[in-house]
């Protein structure tokens, strides 16, 4: 097997003529090879890795990864090298996801080792200490031990540096506006939170005007803070491909990221049904 490279040049000629052609970009997270040649055969530019959805592959939802039961640039790198980048035929590029906080790993180190198994690109929600609520006693602590976002910040600077795509994300208004400000990151994602639906989504309430409101809200700041940035919309009520053609009729974002909706939620509906059908079987009557 010889696992295709690409490069951040081409990466961002692809995307650039994306949005030339008013084409939405698309990036999807995966969890396993299957998922993700499934979605570079559908047409996904990205295909994100990280620590969440290979939990997702394993039936956990994404939040779990936030606890210290693996480590996360590991799984990440490990199962991006067997699994993910093996399974593509580099239609699409590879973004992994990464733990910039990871106190055992210096990311120059690290970066240099995604660039060597084919990943030109880099995100900072593997996880993010944005995930975290600021009013929060655990955000406090885990502040002052040195979790930041300021580590994240720095590594998508690196990752530019070091002639990778970054992608940043951030959940809230404030983060968001300073790691545009200070990273200024190729693409940007405003996490609208945990996507509903299925086994393991939250449903906040959020209707999905509400969620297209609270992204096109940041968009507008961030335009002002870098006009050439790509803007992507993810998470909250975003979970049907109707949802995501709300977003794009109704928000100047230039594509959508989908994890659980064309991960998670898909691989429940279908096995379940046809496992159903199989599980219903009966032996004929006996006369």
């Amino acid at each position: 097997m010889i696992v295709p490279r690409t490069s951040r040049k081409e990466i961002m000629a692809k995307l650039r003529k994306k949005i030339d052609q008013n084409l939405p970009i698309f990036i999807a997270s995966a969890g396993s090879g299957l998922v993700a040649s499934l979605l570079e055969k559908a047409g996904a530019d990205c295909i994100n890795t990280f620590s969440g959805a290979r939990l997702r592959a394993n039936g956990m939802g994404t939040m779990s990864m936030l606890w210290p039961i693996l480590d996360s640039n590991k799984q990440t790198f490990d199962y991006t090298r067997e699994d993910i980048m093996p399974a593509i035929k580099g239609d699409a590029f590879i973004c992994a996801c990464i733990n910039a906080n990871d106190p055992l790993k210096d990311m120059r180190w690290f970066l240099e080792d995604l660039k060597k198994i084919g990943v030109f690109s880099v995100s900072n929600i593997g996880p993010s200490i944005s995930y975290v609520d600021k009013d929060s006693e655990i955000f406090k602590v885990l502040t002052k031990s040195g979790i930041t976002l300021q580590n994240e910040i720095d590594m998508l600077k690196l990752a530019r540096e070091m002639d990778m795509v970054s992608i940043g994300l951030a959940f809230n208004m404030e983060d968001s506006i300073k790691m545009v400000e200070e990273a200024q990151p190729d693409i940007f994602c405003f996490h609208a939170g945990t996507t509903k639906g299925g086994l393991k989504g939250y449903d906040s309430g959020e209707t999905i005007d509400e969620t297209a409101a609270r992204t096109e809200e940041a968009n507008k700041e961030l335009r002002r803070i870098k006009p050439d940035i790509m803007l992507i919309a993810h998470g909250a009520a975003l979970e049907t491909p109707e949802d995501a053609q709300y977003i794009l009729n109704n928000t100047t974002c230039d594509g959508i990221w989908t994890g659980s909706s064309t991960e998670r939620i898909p691989i429940e509906r279908a096995v379940y049904s046809t496992a159903k059908e199989f599980a219903d079987l009966r032996f004929p009557s006996k006369k």
